[in-house]
């Protein structure tokens, strides 16, 4: 899996980035990508969601911008300390989109398991989660069944943003953090420990 960091991305221009990942993954000109990002404050509204789940768009003295999107699932957050795991993974040999997503869910459970910490799915929704609250938030979408979008870990964000939404849906808004759990985890060995478990988990055509 080809592994494209930034350290910061809008938004929109992240969703440009993917787009254009997808189109080149259909030629043949590029391998399967890993893309890991975070974004400034941002609320998004995916194809399940809707603006009444935005309840402010100024919290705790930031202004949060808000973007529909073309990913799976309802209103959530992005912003500093989230780090954003985007990948544009090629499932033509295996169209499985429910295996896809397994495969994100598992590669933040592995992830969290290497730093000490339990984490599981659950039946409230797609996820992982640490004692009955969300710590990391799934969403994808595929075209010609190549996927992007991908699993967004909550690191050490700013928790109070979420009170501005609904969050996929949930009125009592069961989020987590790994700095939360009281986890000093830098971001660089985060990264490096959800790469390994990516290339475990997904081979050079995106799938195990």
């Amino acid at each position: 899996m080809h592994v494209i960091r930034h350290q910061q991305q809008e938004y929109p221009e992240s969703v440009a980035e993917q787009e254009q990942l997808v189109a080149a993954v259909l030629s043949g000109a590029v391998p399967p990508s890993l893309i890991l990002t975070e974004h400034p404050p941002v609320y998004t509204i995916g194809t399940s969601g809707s603006e009444t789940d935005i309840l402010m768009r100024h919290v705790d003295g930031d202004q949060i911008a808000v973007h529909p999107t073309g990913r799976g699932g309802e209103v959530t957050y992005h912003g500093p300390g989230q780090l954003l795991c985007y990948v544009i993974a090629d499932l033509r040999r295996e169209p499985d989109l429910h295996r896809h997503v397994w495969r994100l869910e598992e590669m933040v459970i592995r992830t969290l398991a290497d730093f000490g910490v339990q984490a599981e799915r659950d039946a409230r929704g797609i996820g992982v989660w640490v004692n009955g609250l969300k710590i990391a938030a799934a969403g994808v979408r595929c075209r010609k069944w190549i996927s992007f979008h991908g699993i967004a870990l909550n690191h050490r964000p700013n928790l109070k943003h979420f009170s501005g939404i609904v969050p996929c849906g949930m009125q009592d808004q069961p989020v987590t953090s790994m700095q939360k759990l009281g986890l000093d985890v830098s971001r660089e060995a985060l990264e490096s420990t959800l790469i390994g478990h990516c290339n475990t988990l997904f081979d050079p055509l995106g799938r195990t």
